[in-house]
């Protein structure tokens, strides 16, 4: 299909719709991500269930448990409660790329195409690294943080767990290690958007790798394991993000032809 528009026409001119044509589409896309995700909430609950998504993710702690030891609920309704939030969450996770792609269909209209360009990419690889963190989270970091401190435990004490405050741990080490998998999305967009130089992110080295070693001691438990397993794959990732601003800054450069927004 041929480009019809005159050179230094504004590709968006003639598009612009009432704001409340903007407030219906958005009611309507954000009802397509409920729809989705109670979609696959239901299916999650038909199988495997809630008490199997909860043993599911309380399994890398109670493998290092002593034998015979069991998690325990100081709540009445909490084993039912924890459960049913464990499969939201996991029915938001599943139902994500259709949620994200609502986010995307709504706000491609207003972009320019060398910026659609650029978010759709950024869309995809930000889904994936967040995934990628929190798969990292589950499958390393819990097994070795949790082996680490039943070895400091005292033969005295007899380690029950509660549930509620095990699923409020997971979920704050799960967003800590999604978002830290960001850092080359991050980078990228200060890159894009002019904030900071690829040299620029280069003389950074030195300093990010201090203050991820920093951030780390911060949000994860104190213990070395999980702030290196943190830490490290951000330095890292920063590297991975340094690379790709030069590809990114290049391909979703605007043509000299076109206006900017």
């Amino acid at each position: 299909m041929t480009d019809s528009r005159k050179p230094g026409e504004d590709e968006l001119a003639g598009t612009e719709q009432p704001f409340v044509s903007h407030l219906i589409e958005l009611r309507d896309r954000l009802v397509k991500a409920f729809i989705a995700v109670g979609i696959a909430f239901g299916v999650l609950a038909l199988y495997p269930g809630p008490s199997a998504l909860y043993d599911l993710l309380a399994s890398p702690l109670v493998a290092q448990l002593p034998k015979g030891s069991t998690m325990i609920a100081t709540n009445v309704i909490s084993p039912f409660l924890v459960p049913l939030k464990i499969t939201l969450l996991a029915a938001f996770m599943l139902a994500l790329p259709l949620v994200l792609y609502q986010v995307w269909a709504f706000v491609a209209p207003g972009l320019y195409t060398h910026e659609k360009r650029l978010v759709a990419p950024l869309v995809i690889s930000s889904t994936l690294l967040f995934l990628l963190g929190v798969a990292f989270c589950y499958f390393f970091v819990f097994g070795q943080v949790f082996k680490f401190i039943q070895s400091f435990a005292p033969k005295s004490i007899t380690a029950a767990p509660d549930i509620e405050a095990y699923l409020s741990f997971v979920m704050s080490m799960f967003i800590a290690f999604g978002a830290a998998f960001e850092v080359p999305v991050v980078v990228v967009v200060l890159a894009r958007m002019g904030l900071v130089t690829v040299e620029k992110l280069k003389e950074f080295r030195g300093y990010f790798i201090v203050l991820a070693f920093v951030i780390a001691a911060i949000i994860t438990p104190p213990d070395v394991v999980s702030q290196l397993a943190l830490a490290i794959p951000m330095c890292l990732l920063y590297e991975l993000g340094i690379w790709a601003a030069r590809f990114f800054v290049r391909y979703s450069k605007a043509p000299d032809s076109e206006p900017q927004a």
